[in-house]
């Protein structure tokens, strides 16, 4: 596959759901303002935005409104959720033969619903963000065209070489949000250990429903959320899609499936040795093992991980100079 290709479909599916985690994490946090006090209205959306990886040009002003329309609509932004469909839309016209008639037209239309120009008036999303209702509509809207996308794609897309650098785009996305997620959440959640109560609850809730676990972590654990648990489940379950475990287990299938389809060879070694021990960080360790040794330090050496593994999948894919395709071939 050509390096241009490799690089269009990988970011475009970073960026698709970057952006669907960005509208839930508002979202979530939007809702529950209806059960918090000013103190706590302040710490959850600084976590909000240490969980977005902080991004530039974005603080907060005190204004949970005003820092959703900066996260939502603001392309001066490169993390805002418009800024991500734009960028996504864009690589996906670059491969647009690559792709099926059915994503093309449903990440077209996602991108006219969310550059229509009354949206992009100043006074009139004032109007919307700060009118009895709540920007959930919207931003629901976008979650499930990000939803949809995914959906046609695995089933109208064939499962090829394409098909898995998007597979490896999205898990390398979600992991990466997750560990960041959980970061974030890191010295309020373990804290104090033994359960929570009251408004806790609702933050433990919260932090569920961000990552789309909260139903999920009932059905295993039932109701009672527990500190322990909700690690356990987030970094180590097998089975929920959006756990670290299972989104590198997911990345490291689409990688060998990568790495199959062009021969393999030792070129492509280092690249596996990453993701095999990022793996083997999750699905042989235990949830106490992670908390004697440090939930923040474990949390960032997966971040840091991740970001070896973009950096050698750049090398061997996207970055790579013909001398070392040739000599990776002949191998």
């Amino acid at each position: 596959m050509l390096s241009r290709v490799a690089d269009s479909l990988y970011w475009m599916s970073r960026y698709l759901e970057r952006a669907e985690h960005t509208t839930r994490m508002l979202d979530v946090n939007l809702n529950l303002m209806l059960d918090e006090s000013s103190t706590s209205s302040e710490r959850r959306w600084q976590r909000v935005l240490q969980a977005l990886g902080k991004p530039k040009r974005v603080k907060w002003d005190d204004n949970p409104y005003e820092l959703t329309r900066t996260l939502t609509f603001d392309t001066g932004v490169k993390a805002s959720v418009l800024s991500c469909i734009i960028a996504a839309r864009e690589n996906s016209r670059h491969v647009r033969e690559q792709i099926s008639t059915e994503q093309w037209h449903r990440l077209n239309s996602l991108y006219l619903e969310v550059t229509r120009p009354e949206l992009q008036t100043s006074m009139q999303m004032q109007a919307q963000f700060e009118s009895d209702e709540t920007p959930a509509a919207f931003l629901q809207q976008v979650m499930e065209a990000v939803h949809q996308f995914q959906g046609v794609t695995d089933s109208t897309m064939s499962h090829g070489e394409g098909w898995q650098f998007i597979q490896v785009g999205r898990s390398l996305e979600r992991a990466s949000a997750t560990a960041m997620l959980l970061e974030a959440y890191q010295e309020d959640l373990w804290a104090e250990p033994g359960g929570v109560d009251g408004n806790e609850y609702l933050e433990w809730m919260g932090l569920l429903r961000s990552a789309t676990a909260f139903e999920a972590y009932c059905k295993v654990y039932t109701a009672d959320l527990t500190p322990e648990r909700i690690l356990e489940f987030l970094l180590l379950d097998p089975e929920f899609p959006h756990s670290l475990r299972f989104s590198i287990d997911a990345m490291q299938q689409a990688l060998s499936a990568i790495d199959r389809s062009g021969g393999g060879g030792s070129r492509t070694e280092p690249l596996s040795r990453l993701a095999g021990r990022v793996y083997a960080s999750l699905a042989y360790t235990s949830v106490d093992e992670i908390l004697d040794q440090g939930v923040v330090p474990y949390l960032r050496r997966i971040q840091t991980q991740c970001s070896e593994i973009h950096n050698t999948i750049y090398q061997l894919y996207i970055d790579y100079s013909i001398q070392s395709a040739l000599t990776g071939s002949s191998n």
